[in-house]
């Protein structure tokens, strides 16, 4: 599979099954298990795997464009792909002698959705710092944890999760276990209600005794740390800033839409051809769009050749595709007016979607600061 069969597989599922279903959906808050159902045959589950696991090799930009056209349909599905790619990305870099050969020949036959499971309460945004810790036993590693966001809490098949390392002595000295949807001691913890991305079930969960295999430990101890910054945060990056980028995208499709069908009847004309000020904030949305697709672009170009500034640029696009989502579906929320407020049209679903990703970990603020201290040369934890 190429670049350009992968987007179409995504194209194919987002028309046929997540366009259709989105809204009701998301107004029951349920989880589309029919769109993994469809990812796995599609070949896009295992996109970013190698070959002799049976993946495509296919690299960022792919994922990005991937995940830009589920997310014009439905985010919460494409969210769920992108914590899955995650998830996989960080299985597949497991440390010699872990046990994960078959797990990722299972995703890339399109039968096993894996998913993160990093967030605590009692670190809140700062993902990369549980508070859980491992504990040894002669034989397998314990862990009791409570887990604050797990999206595809209880239909996922395996967990990546994050704890202290047993002998860990700083908050970042964390180790990654994959932890079997079955395993005895998992369960989710409460229910999803959340204000957007309602249908990508991201509940909580929680781990209690939970016995994990010596073959199940993804990275030395103490270094989940490190695969945290170096495979999860700029993959999440790039994906959270694309599933902004759908969004934002079908935000300005759904008010074209809306501006060349309502009418006024009294003046013979369409809202667009009547309004001049609708238009200028038409156009406004539309070059927002545009200017984050050319960041998500940039990303790109620094994750496949890395150089000095490649974090920069995966701190600075995840915070920027924030700020724009939110001002691209606002905007269109007020051009649509009451169509949108009354729920007529998908926009009021889009902006619900969009906040989500100001507060997804790293949050807005915690990236800001993040980046303040790299421009001043001060260290970043």
């Amino acid at each position: 599979m190429n670049h350009e069969i992968a987007v179409s597989n995504a194209k194919g599922i987002a028309d046929r099954i997540l366009a259709p279903a989105a809204r009701q959906n998301d107004k029951e808050g349920r989880f589309s298990s029919e769109a993994i159902a469809a990812l796995g045959p599609a070949g896009l589950l295992g996109i970013m795997l190698p070959p002799e696991v049976g993946g495509s090799a296919l690299g960022p930009r792919t994922l990005a464009a991937v995940i830009a056209t589920l997310a014009e349909a439905d985010a919460s599905a494409a969210m769920v792909y992108l914590m899955h790619v995650s998830a996989t990305a960080t299985i597949a870099a497991a440390r010699p002698g872990a046990t994960v050969a078959q797990t990722l020949k299972d995703i890339s036959a399109g039968q096993h959705l894996t998913t993160l499971a990093f967030s605590e309460a009692g670190s809140r945004s700062h993902f990369w710092a549980p508070v859980s810790r491992a504990k040894r036993n002669a034989v397998n590693v314990h862990l009791t944890a409570k887990k604050s966001w797990v999206t595809s809490a209880g239909y996922a098949q395996s967990y990546v999760v994050s704890a202290l390392a047993p002998e860990g002595e700083t908050p970042t000295d964390s180790t990654l276990y994959l932890v079997a949807g079955g395993t005895a001691g998992l369960s989710v913890a409460g229910p999803w209600d959340g204000l957007g991305m309602r249908a990508n079930a991201s509940a909580p969960m929680m781990l209690d005794d939970c016995e994990v295999a010596p073959g199940l430990q993804l990275t030395d101890d103490g270094a989940g740390f490190k695969a945290m910054l170096e495979i999860v945060l700029p993959l999440f990056s790039l994906g959270t800033s694309a599933v902004a980028l759908g969004l934002c995208r079908a935000a300005v499709a759904g008010t074209v839409s809306h501006l060349k069908s309502a009418r006024f009847e009294h003046l013979g004309q369409s809202l667009g051809e009547s309004l001049p000020t609708l238009r200028a904030q038409l156009a406004t949305m539309q070059i927002e769009t545009d200017g984050l697709a050319a960041r998500i672009d940039d990303l790109v170009d620094h994750l496949e050749r890395p150089r000095d500034t490649t974090m920069l640029r995966v701190l600075e696009t995840k915070a920027s595709a924030g700020d724009v989502a939110i001002a691209v579906t606002s905007a269109a929320m007020r051009v649509c007016g009451g169509a949108a407020f009354s729920k007529h049209m998908a926009i009021e679903r889009l902006f619900r979607d969009a906040h989500a990703g100001a507060v997804m970990a790293p949050t807005g603020d915690v990236l800001r600061e993040f980046i303040g201290k790299a421009l001043l040369g001060m260290p970043l934890f």
